[in-house]
């Protein structure tokens, strides 16, 4: 049996601002194989972005215990978490996060420009460019950011995440703030990048958008409510076709 690239037990975080406590999480276990595709839904609230916090070393955990490819993450200092976040991870979010009135390219290669890699200019280019190519955008690599439609820009931050060619990427809501057309093509992307081995953690509101996933988690008042495999899973690909 394989091991899985992430486990948690009892995951529990608690925030205290100035005395008073709020439990966002609490008694959270579950696992992910390398190459899952997971939709982690609930209501606002639910605790399901804190729980992606967590997952993708943004925040720690209060209590409880959290395994990443077989070691507990406590054993980790800031220093690795951070190692890990820019070599092993990628992070899409609803609001895509690029530098405004800055070149594609620009906003792509960031990723490499904090790895401890040192890459010569030609080898950026290149990763760059497969990157950008990956999400269909190798044409727009010149544009600055303000001039791409909301959905050239979340493809652009798939493409950011892409670079260092993380094991797994983190999708936070990243079809929010598209329309159905530009959303089903970030769920055609996210779907052939599993396909090609990557496992993918994405949280969101919408049924319609987890339903492309392989399996759906869902929360409610920071705990873990359900846990199924997707029956009739959307494909991407099919419903572009049709429409």
């Amino acid at each position: 049996m394989s091991n899985p690239i992430i486990r948690t037990e009892d995951l529990c975080k608690t925030y205290d601002n100035e005395g008073v406590q709020t439990r966002a999480l609490c008694g959270v276990s579950f696992s992910v194989e390398k190459g899952d595709f997971v939709a982690i839904m609930g209501p606002s609230g639910s605790g399901k972005s804190t729980l992606m916090q967590i997952l993708g070393f943004l925040d720690r955990p209060t209590g409880g215990n959290y395994f990443f490819e077989g070691t507990n993450v406590k054993n980790f200092s800031d220093d690795q978490l951070a190692r890990i976040r820019n070599q092993k991870v990628g992070f899409v979010f609803q609001s895509f996060n690029l530098l405004p009135r800055t070149p594609v390219f620009e906003n792509v290669q960031l990723p490499l420009l904090y790895s401890e890699a040192k890459w010569r200019k030609e080898q950026i280019r290149a990763k760059v460019e497969k990157a950008l190519t990956e999400v269909f955008l190798e044409k727009r690599m010149n544009y600055l950011s303000n001039q791409l439609s909301g959905g050239e820009k979340q493809r652009a931050a798939i493409a950011r995440a892409l670079i260092n060619q993380p094991e797994i990427i983190f999708a936070d809501e990243p079809t929010g703030n598209l329309d159905s057309k530009s959303g089903l093509q970030i769920m055609r992307i996210l779907q052939k990048l599993n396909d090609q081995g990557k496992t993918i953690i994405l949280v969101t509101h919408e049924t319609y958008t987890a339903q492309h996933a392989k399996r759906i988690i869902m929360m409610k008042d920071g705990a873990l409510v359900g846990d199924g495999l997707v029956k009739n899973r959307r494909i991407a690909e099919q419903e572009e076709n049709l429409k």
